[in-house]
């Protein structure tokens, strides 16, 4: 592929965790980004993470981009079941992971997720969400496909993951590709240290995807990291 883009990333642990559940793929050869976040508190949710990370990178890109996105489903859904049948085995309640993703395509940007782990969009100084966090609590209830969340449920429960339930279902946004265009993913880590505001902020300034992501860290780690902090910014660029 003609490469019109450039991309930086990084993971850290944080301050309070022990353990890096984060993983993070960047592969611009095949313009695919993903940020995967392993279930805290659970069982091995680094192993979940880093799973859909090498299964992703494994892949490889020929026909059209639909052939492509067909690909990365069957894949997540391949982890998906893997993930359930390492739990039996193991006897853990779920091994699972959230997982946001970027893939490219000269017309247009495909972004899916499951879970919470998040991608922005920045353009013309706005920044913008393009995903919809799979949790419990929000005023739609996306997990449940437009129906309200069920009354007393858990505000801000996740709902749906890789690895949780037997049939996997991918959320996806389309957004423009234009030159000067920036995407950040990212995941629940970065969004309990820095508002929106500030993302905007570091993705406004001039410096390169590499010297953001370094800002953004810089202020995430200054504050409380109190999750793993994990992030990706992708620029794409003229031709």
């Amino acid at each position: 592929m003609t490469r019109r883009y450039c991309s930086a990333g990084r993971t850290e642990t944080g301050k309070v965790r022990r353990r890096n559940e984060d993983a993070i793929l960047v592969r611009d050869d095949l313009g695919l980004w993903a940020v995967a976040d392993g279930l805290g508190g659970h069982s091995a949710g680094d192993y979940a993470s880093a799973l859909i990370v090498e299964r992703l990178g494994a892949l490889t890109r020929e026909g059209s981009v639909y052939d492509f996105i067909a690909a990365i489903e069957e894949s997540l859904q391949q982890v998906n079941t893997e993930l359930r049948e390492a739990a039996v085995a193991r006897r853990a309640d779920v091994i699972g992971s959230t997982v946001a993703l970027m893939v490219h395509d000269p017309r247009f940007v495909l972004c899916g997720w499951v879970g919470d782990s998040r991608v922005y969009v920045q353009e013309t100084g706005a920044l913008t969400q393009l995903t919809c966090d799979h949790v419990q609590g929000q005023p739609i209830d996306v997990a449940h496909f437009g129906r309200r969340a069920p009354p007393g449920a858990d505000a801000g429960m996740l709902m749906r993951a890789v690895g949780v339930d037997e049939t996997l279902y991918v959320d996806w946004a389309v957004a423009g590709s234009r030159p000067g265009m920036q995407f950040l993913l990212c995941s629940d880590g970065v969004t309990k240290e820095l508002s929106d505001g500030e993302l905007s902020v570091i993705c406004r300034e001039q410096q390169s995807p590499h010297q953001q992501i370094e800002r953004l860290f810089s202020l995430a780690l200054g504050r409380g990291a109190r999750d793993n902090i994990s992030a990706l910014i992708v620029r794409l660029e003229a031709p």
